[in-house]
């Protein structure tokens, strides 16, 4: 799909398998200078960021005293937001409703992990379960379209039952592990596109789908953008952006405190995610997520250079399994092992070979960041 001469970053690892990467004179690439001049300018994990984030957190004890919950948090069993609930718990005092969505792939390491944190926290873990036979249409007509983001049918559902939610209960402030510390390289538009374009849902689904997503939860960009924050007055809030965080420190402490296990990749809490970004993406689109995951720790001062590029050496597969992960997802999406490899080899498609707004995520993005409500990181 991208017919530029290789090149990539003598700062991080971005390469053109990111088509619209571009660099400067000295070879650095504009992912590191967006990193630079939107993000470390009013990056304070120091005294003010905590200043700031033990406001909000008042703010929130004074606002829900009455209240049997004070946030909700959406809980994956993934680092970051395992470590969040952590923090808020015994750091900041705080009485989250700690919410799960299975969507059908949760890894048994993923269940223990939220079990081990939640029983000693002494937390209750509410969980929506997905229709499974609905996600399983929805993932199969993303296969059938040819794009590389297959993981919507996923994040979207994470999404909007965790907003409907929250919405529906009158809970105020949810609580997000986003953060610039893991996260201030964001994954290309060509790799993994937004998840809440319902132009683009409705119209892969429309064409591939077989079923009606009749139970399957929905959200559109105005619902948890626009109608819950402006007019309804939920707060969305990062706390880990506003305290010095790393990776090996929420392991570290994780680990320690609740025999928590750490997963080979970021996102592998779930079956599927991982048979999609270490093999799928790489060995059909040559999109490797690890470039934006190492790049981020790079530029954070958590990893080197040299160490990323000797880790991109290896597959983020194993080789020696990968027909027993082809046999586990054909089987639980109820095709053949055939048919999914077929799936491999179908022409590449994009997001733009479908209906999609990304005008208005576009116009969104640009506006917040003029307002000074929201800081834009280059996708």
């Amino acid at each position: 799909m991208n017919k530029r001469p290789y090149q990539i970053c003598k700062n991080c690892v971005m390469d053109t398998s990111d088509s619209q990467i571009t660099f400067d004179a000295e070879g650095v690439c504009d992912h590191c200078h967006g990193f630079k001049s939107d993000v470390l300018p009013t990056w304070d994990t120091g005294s003010n960021g905590r200043a700031k984030l033990n406001a909000i957190i008042e703010k929130i004890k004074i606002s829900s005293k009455e209240k049997e919950f004070d946030c909700i948090l959406g809980l994956s069993g993934g680092l970051d937001s395992s470590y969040m609930l952590h923090l808020l718990v015994t750091e900041f005092g705080l009485r989250p409703l700690v919410f799960h969505v299975d969507g059908g792939w949760n890894t048994d390491l993923a269940t223990n992990n939220i079990q081990m944190l939640v029983e000693k926290l002494g937390l209750d873990l509410y969980t929506e379960v997905i229709n499974w036979n609905e996600m399983r249409d929805f993932q199969l007509a993303f296969f059938k379209s040819g794009v590389p983001h297959l993981d919507i049918p996923q994040d979207h559902a994470f999404i909007a039952t965790l907003y409907h939610f929250a919405n529906k209960h009158g809970i105020k402030y949810i609580m997000n592990g986003g953060n610039y510390a893991t996260e201030c390289v964001r994954n290309p538009l060509e790799w993994l596109y937004y998840g809440t374009d319902l132009a683009q849902i409705r119209d892969i689904h429309g064409k591939f789908g077989s079923i009606p997503l009749d139970k399957y939860p929905l959200s559109s960009i105005f619902f948890h953008k626009i109608y819950l924050r402006y007019i309804k007055n939920v707060k969305v809030i990062r706390p880990l952006n506003c305290l010095p965080y790393s990776k090996k420190l929420a392991i570290d402490t994780l680990s320690q405190k609740y025999g928590w296990r750490a997963y080979p990749q970021k996102h592998f809490e779930s079956r599927f995610t991982r048979f999609f970004e270490a093999y799928w993406l790489p060995t059909r689109f040559g999109f490797d997520t690890r470039r934006v995951q190492y790049s981020s720790l790079i530029l954070t001062n958590q990893m080197s250079r040299d160490d990323a590029l000797e880790q991109l050496k290896k597959p983020a597969y194993d080789p020696r399994t990968i027909d027993e992960e082809f046999e586990y997802i054909a089987t639980k999406l109820g095709i053949t092992v055939d048919e999914l490899r077929t799936y491999h080899q179908m022409p590449l498609k994009s997001y733009k070979d479908y209906r999609n707004q990304q005008w208005i995520f576009d116009l969104g993005a640009k506006t917040l960041k003029a307002l000074g409500i929201e800081r834009s990181i280059k996708r």
